[in-house]
């Protein structure tokens, strides 16, 4: 359970890093006007300075908050859509875009018992055969297909 000042202290941290980091890496290429003209540094530092003020205001009111923003149960619903998406990240450079959705979609279909094995089967084996078509074929562009295809000569 994530109560809502955590969060809103955590956002606000990490927005406000952002936008102090962007003030110091504009400091580098110069703020003001130069020779030319306004220096290339005057637009990001600004920018940050706006994101840092926003993020401390944040911060202030963040303090404030009370009450419960993410449930146990919220969490298993986000790791329900979070993990398979990771694994499906992860899975693309080793088995390609095709066999990493096909895994993907039954993984999301079967494993939570959405669909039956038979159903979340069939939507996997046709999704990335329409991948196929669709980008390789009307497309004309390359989708990755991993070391596993290029182990096989593809």
């Amino acid at each position: 359970m994530i109560s809502r000042r955590v969060l809103e202290l955590l956002t606000a941290v990490l927005t406000g890093s952002f936008g102090l980091a962007v003030i110091i890496s504009s400091l580098d290429d110069g703020i003001g006007w130069g020779e030319a003209g306004v220096d290339p540094g005057t637009f990001p530092f600004l920018t940050g300075v706006i994101i840092l003020g926003g993020s401390l205001y944040n911060l202030a009111r963040g303090w404030l908050a009370e009450g419960v923003a993410v449930s146990r149960a919220d969490l298993r619903r986000i790791a329900g859509l979070f993990v398979p998406a990771a694994v499906f990240v992860g899975a693309i450079p080793l088995a390609g875009m095709y066999l990493a959705s096909a895994g993907y979609v039954f993984g999301v279909l079967a494993l939570p018992k959405r669909q039956s094995l038979l159903r979340s089967l069939i939507i996997a084996a046709v999704t990335p055969v329409v991948l196929y078509i669709v980008f390789e074929r009307m497309f004309e562009v390359s989708l990755p297909h991993g070391e596993i295809a290029a182990a096989l000569g593809y």
